[in-house]
């Protein structure tokens, strides 16, 4: 009978540790290694076609990758870019537009409070976006200024962050000149993403019009853009489309949307100085079809680099070389959706959310941190219309 009640009382024990110690530890391993339990995340849409309504949210486990559907979040047209304050408190969107006087008199870019309780955002103001089609935001490194490419016009815009979320009237302003040798796509520029430098001294602007990177010096105490380094020239026809940088700063990634092509710059911190080490192709070797690039990223370590192709439909994804910075093919991975245009990697590192914009789908992926491979999981997102950007918020 003791032996029993002593195997009894072990078992109980050992239930209760698997049960409720065991996560308990494992929790708080998340979070001394300061890693949020779970993320909000944000998709943008078009609304054009009109099943869109605006930015819809999920909530995300990074342990598990699964995505629980919250619904639409905010009500908004066309929030075709999207970024998050660095606080967590505040979501902003550039709503893209293609009618309107080519001055931005239509064409905004909006803020939204976030309630992390429940996702929902709350609409706080809309400016003018200075030009037409504004397609790109982003937030400076001191958290003070929003950052707007607008693509129509080819123009660029920063703009105040007030101290309750709300925008302020530009502050900094250029509008961009030029042409390419594409007749069609190239007749005048079209500046398609802007973004600081790590060190935030300078603002660099890709521009799909003038196949050029275009460098600015950035004022964080005013918000204002004067002129920077030369140009960045990339081959005639690229259509340079967006860029990343490496952790290290020392390399630039560009992708040629035109072109389907990845270009390495090397980069130069204190003069802001780029030159071009190599250029690749995306594609696959023998593919005859219409593609186009998106989105290019960086993996947190620095090992490699991912390309999103249009019409190949795929993340193409690339090895960076430690010493030199260049690149080597590593293989692609089908979005199993229509027209990728946007993916992003979560902030452990250990998914890929691909954003399917003709199929109406995102798909995510685990990251194979050792050889950078991208293996579909089984979450899926296929009740959003139109998704186009993805971001993520830490709720905790």
């Amino acid at each position: 009978m003791r032996t029993l009640r002593a195997w009894t009382t072990t078992a109980a024990l050992t239930l209760f540790v698997f049960l409720v110690i065991s996560p308990l530890a494992a929790q708080n391993r998340e979070q001394a290694q300061g890693q949020p339990q779970e993320y909000l995340v944000y998709l943008g849409t078009y609304t054009r076609p009109a099943a869109s309504k605006g930015i819809y949210a999920y909530r995300f486990q990074p342990a598990t990758g699964k995505l629980t559907p919250i619904g639409l979040a905010g009500e908004t047209q066309n929030p075709s870019f999207l970024v998050p304050h660095p606080n967590g408190r505040f979501l902003y969107a550039a709503n893209e537009r293609e009618e309107g006087d080519g001055q931005g008199t239509n064409n905004s870019v909006s803020a939204f409070a976030i309630d992390k309780r429940t996702g929902k955002l709350t609409f706080l103001n809309k400016v003018s976006a200075r030009g037409g089609m504004p397609c790109h935001v982003t937030i400076d490194k001191t958290g003070k200024y929003l950052l707007v490419a607008n693509y129509g016009t080819g123009s660029v815009a920063t703009f105040p962050i007030q101290q309750d979320g709300r925008l302020g009237q530009a502050a900094g302003f250029v509008q961009h000149t030029g042409s390419s040798v594409d007749p069609n796509r190239q007749k005048g520029p079209h500046a398609h993403f802007i973004s600081p430098s790590p060190d935030n001294r300078f603002a660099l602007t890709a521009d799909l019009g003038l196949d050029q990177v275009i460098e600015y010096r950035f004022d964080a105490s005013k918000g204002t853009l004067t002129d920077g380094p030369a140009a960045a020239k990339l081959r005639p026809g690229s259509g340079p489309r967006h860029l990343a940088f490496h952790p290290t700063a020392k390399y630039v990634y560009v992708n040629g949307e035109m072109s389907s092509t990845l270009s390495t710059f090397s980069y130069d911190a204190p003069t802001g100085a780029m030159k071009e080490l190599q250029t690749v192709s995306t594609l696959p070797s023998g593919f005859s079809g219409t593609s186009s690039t998106a989105e290019v990223q960086v993996d947190r370590a620095g090992r490699f680099v991912y390309v999103s192709n249009r019409g190949h439909d795929s993340i193409a994804i690339f090895a960076i070389d430690p010493a030199k910075g260049t690149v080597t093919p590593s293989g692609h991975a089908s979005t199993n959706g229509k027209t990728p245009r946007y993916f992003t990697l979560d902030p452990s590192g250990n998914y890929l959310l691909a954003a399917n914009q003709n199929s109406s789908s995102v798909t995510v992926f685990r990251v194979d941190a050792k050889t950078g491979g991208l293996t579909p999981t089984q979450t899926t997102i296929s009740d959003v219309p139109d998704p186009v950007c993805i971001v993520f918020v830490p709720v905790t």
